[in-house]
C-alpha cells in the first residue's frame, strides 16, 4: 500500500502566495496526467521530504485533495540545497497497468578487485532510462563491481538478465571501468646537467689558472 499524503487546493497563484506557503511550512506542488486537469495543491514539507526519503523518489505515493485520491509519482523536484527544503514538486498520475519511463540511479556496489591491486574505478553512468509498469521500477539499480579486474568493464548488456524493467539505453554504453594504474611522471629538472656543468666550468677555471 502507498503512501497518503494530504494536500490543499491552492487558488492563488502569485509568488507571495506561495512564499506564504513555503512560510507556513508548505510545499507547492501541481499534479497532472492524461487523467485529470492539472491541479494546484499544497502539501506539508515535512510529510513529503519524509515519505520520499522512505519510499525512494520513484515510489507511487497517493495525494489526496478534496476528497479525491490521485496515485502519483514524482516528476521534478526542486531544491533548496542550502535549506535542505522542498520548494515546488511536479506530480504526475499514474495508472499502475500501464508502463511508464523514468531515470533510476545507478549505484555501484562492493570495492572492485582491481582497485585493490592499484586500479582505478571510472563510472561515467550514473542513471538509466527505463520502461516498467509502476510498481515495477526499483528505486535504484545496485551494480556488484567486486569481481572487477583491471582493465574490466561493466555495459548496459550485463544488466540485461532477471529484470521485470527494460533498459532504454545501448548493450554497449559504459557503465562502469577499472583502469590501471596511474604512474607518476618522473620530470627531469635540469638540476643534474647544470651540476655537471658547474663542475666542468671549475675545472675550466682551475686549467687557466695554472
Amino acid at each position: 500500500m502507498s503512501a497518503t499524503l494530504q494536500a490543499k487546493e491552492r487558488k492563488e497563484f502569485t509568488n507571495s502566495a506561495r512564499r506564504k506557503i513555503r512560510l507556513d511550512g508548505g510545499v507547492p506542488a501541481v499534479i497532472y496526467g492524461k487523467s485529470i486537469e492539472s491541479q494546484a495543491v499544497a502539501l506539508d514539507g515535512l510529510d513529503l521530504l519524509k515519505t520520499l526519503r522512505e519510499e525512494g523518489r520513484n515510489a507511487v505515493i497517493t495525494i489526496e485533495v478534496n476528497g479525491k485520491k490521485h496515485s502519483v509519482m514524482v516528476n521534478e523536484l526542486q531544491t533548496d540545497f542550502m535549506k535542505n527544503e522542498i520548494v515546488h514538486a511536479d506530480f504526475i498520475t499514474v495508472d499502475m497497468n500501464e508502463e511508464i519511463e523514468t531515470a533510476v540511479p545507478v549505484h555501484l556496489t562492493g570495492e572492485a578487485a582491481g582497485v585493490k591491486t592499484g586500479g582505478v574505478l571510472q563510472q561515467p553512468l550514473f542513471e538509466l532510462t527505463v520502461t516498467a509498469k509502476p510498481s515495477d521500477i526499483p528505486q535504484s539499480i545496485d551494480v556488484d563491481v567486486s569481481g572487477l579486474e583491471v582493465n574490466d568493464t561493466l555495459t548496459v548488456g550485463d544488466l540485461r538478465e532477471g529484470r521485470n524493467y527494460t533498459i532504454n539505453h545501448e548493450e554497449d554504453e559504459l557503465i562502469a571501468s577499472i583502469l590501471p594504474p596511474r604512474k607518476e611522471e618522473v620530470i627531469d629538472s635540469g638540476e643534474q646537467q647544470d651540476s655537471e656543468e658547474a663542475e666542468t666550468a671549475d675545472t675550466s677555471d682551475e686549467s687557466e689558472k695554472e
